[in-house]
């Protein structure tokens, strides 16, 4: 899955209709180049390639020559849901990945959303076991003994994503941050 292109639709569904500067502009407020390599050349190409997929509409301005606006398709709205489901359930995603879909996941209900932890925590604490099991297979091997030290480091990397998604989840859970089925704040 690409960051880029969860990101792309995601900011594009949350102002409407934007074209590339403004895509640009909104992820340097969020300071996504801290956790997301995305560049102006990738903006526009994603822009570009999702209109040809026909997830957005594109629609050019003779008053701005050069300049094309972007609105999500029905299709688009399905896409972003699906890629953002799959970015916060599953644990083997690049960090970026799960970085975009925590940026986006104000668009889902939180019962949703805690669901969809849930299942990235089982995912973990599964993949954290079956590397400890590895641990002990790779004890038996003399010749490349150092290589164990790679799941070492992916066992802890499991444990430490599933300690964070116990700690997001009960900030959830309490009501933490605003979403998609929480009543609006008064002005």
């Amino acid at each position: 899955m690409s960051a880029t292109r969860l990101l792309v639709l995601g900011v594009v569904r949350g102002l409407g209709t934007a074209h590339g500067y403004l895509l640009h502009t909104e992820l340097a407020s969020w300071e996504a180049e801290g956790w997301i390599n995305i560049k102006w050349g990738s903006i526009y190409h994603g822009l570009r390639q999702l209109a040809k997929l026909g997830l957005l509409e594109a629609t050019t301005h003779d008053e701005w020559p050069g300049r094309t606006d972007y609105q999500l398709t029905e299709a688009g709205e399905t896409e972003f849901f699906r890629l953002l489901r799959d970015a916060l359930r599953r644990a083997d995603h690049r960090p970026d990945v799960l970085a975009a879909g925590l940026a986006l996941m104000p668009a889902l209900e939180r019962a949703e959303l805690v669901g969809l932890f849930r299942e990235r925590l089982a995912a973990l604490e599964s993949n954290a076991e079956e590397l400890r099991g590895n641990l002990e297979q790779r004890r038996q091997l003399d010749r490349h003994a150092h290589l164990r030290e790679l799941t070492v480091l992916r066992a802890h990397t499991a444990q430490g994503d599933a300690e964070w998604t116990r700690l997001l989840l009960q900030r959830l859970e309490r009501g933490d941050y605003r979403l998609a089925d929480d009543e609006p704040r008064p002005a």
